[in-house]
């Protein structure tokens, strides 16, 4: 048997990495149906979940995944599945199932190129605003896109403990290349690893409201058969989760989910600056074009251009503020994605005309190397 926490020096790919993080936030459940590039992050928690007493499911797809991870959080263990672009697709409906109801858990998406089927074993960052958009009616996501293994260990813990303080499904969205990546990954001591655990209910079992907020605007969560009086809907809800079937219950539900996320912004929204102070022109990116984006930064300081780069370590909600800040000093942006420009529109929306904001981007197959990045920057500016 071998502890939740593997601590010491590893090489690791970046799929294995995210699994041990999930194992070190306490991570008992796994839910998943196998694909590529996401595959093996299931496999490891299918030989790793046995050591710490804690259960794998492989299901018929993964509409049943995302709905066994919901289940085994509503049994009060911190669950997870991991899946890839047609996965996600299919895990959609779910996802905004787990929103309505509050239900903490999480889900990386190991990011292939698409659309369909698409390249199955190269990666792109194409699913960007169906993670933001992709379930339906309006809602609040958190979405993290590490950069390294490294990263995908530790945001792994950090999705977990968002996930529990804001009782939200929270996203994992790394990409094939870091996910298939092996690289040094430091375990730190079990002691050393913060968690937050979902917060929990008190006083009189019978008159508990299950969706009654608390002083962060969270509500207490019970776990089912302890004794509380708990409804769970996927219907629009009163705080007591009972069904109200009019615009006020509406207005009132989604009030509280929306707030708890944007009345919380500074605790869940992290980025990464780098040479940005004195920089004319700002890089956006994140995952592995992030690291792209880094050495373009020093390649053209070489050259004489003063840019700098905002990695995004969370991508929704968007860090709206620090953009439209800098969008008051510097010349220009360059976001930096493998797609055709989705979190572009929203470093266009943030920067408001201001100043140009321009794309460096592909459909998926490849990493955009840091030449083309510095090849667009001297053109440009």
């Amino acid at each position: 048997m071998k502890p939740a926490v593997l601590t010491g020096e590893h090489f690791m790919t970046g799929d294995v990495a995210c699994a041990e993080g999930a194992l070190a936030a306490g991570c008992l459940f796994f839910g998943g149906y196998p694909i590529t590039p996401a595959t093996e992050i299931a496999e490891h928690m299918a030989a790793r979940l046995p050591d710490v007493c804690g259960t794998f499911v492989q299901m018929e797809d993964e509409i049943a995944a995302m709905a066994s991870i919901l289940g085994a959080s509503c049994a009060g263990l911190k669950s997870m599945t991991a899946t890839s672009g047609p996965g996600f697709s299919l895990m959609m409906e779910n996802l905004g199932l787990g929103i309505c109801t509050e239900t903490p858990c999480v889900v990386v998406n190991v990011q292939r190129a698409g659309p369909s089927t698409g390249l199955p074993t190269l990666g792109a960052q194409g699913d960007m605003m169906q993670a933001r958009w992709g379930s339906h009616g309006h809602y609040e996501i958190i979405a993290l896109a590490p950069a390294s293994p490294q990263e995908l260990f530790y945001l792994t813990i950090t999705a977990f403990n968002l996930s529990e303080t804001y009782r939200t499904p929270v996203l994992i969205m790394t990409d094939e290349v870091t996910g298939h990546l092996s690289e040094r990954v430091v375990i730190p001591e079990a002691r050393a690893i913060k968690l937050r655990q979902r917060p929990r209910p008190k006083g009189r079992k019978d008159r508990f409201k299950a969706f009654q907020p608390g002083p962060n605007g969270v509500a207490p969560m019970a776990i089912a058969g302890e004794g509380y009086g708990i409804h769970v809907t996927g219907l629009t809800h009163d705080e007591r989760g009972y069904p109200g079937m009019n615009a006020e219950t509406q207005l009132e539900m989604m009030t509280r989910l929306t707030r708890k996320i944007q009345n919380n912004l500074d605790d869940i929204i992290r980025t990464e600056s780098y040479r940005l102070e004195d920089a004319e022109i700002v890089l956006v990116s994140y995952g592995i074009s992030g690291r792209s984006s880094l050495a373009a930064v020093d390649e053209a300081r070489e050259q004489g251009i003063q840019v700098g780069l905002l990695r995004l370590i969370t991508v929704w909600p968007f860090p709206e503020r620090q953009i439209q800040e800098l969008a008051e000093r510097v010349r220009g942006f360059v976001t930096v994605e493998i797609n055709l420009g989705q979190v572009h529109l929203e470093v266009q929306r943030c920067a408001g005309g201001k100043v140009p904001a321009i794309l460096v981007g592909h459909p998926g197959g490849s990493v955009i190397p840091p030449e083309q990045i510095v090849q667009t920057l001297k053109a440009a500016f």
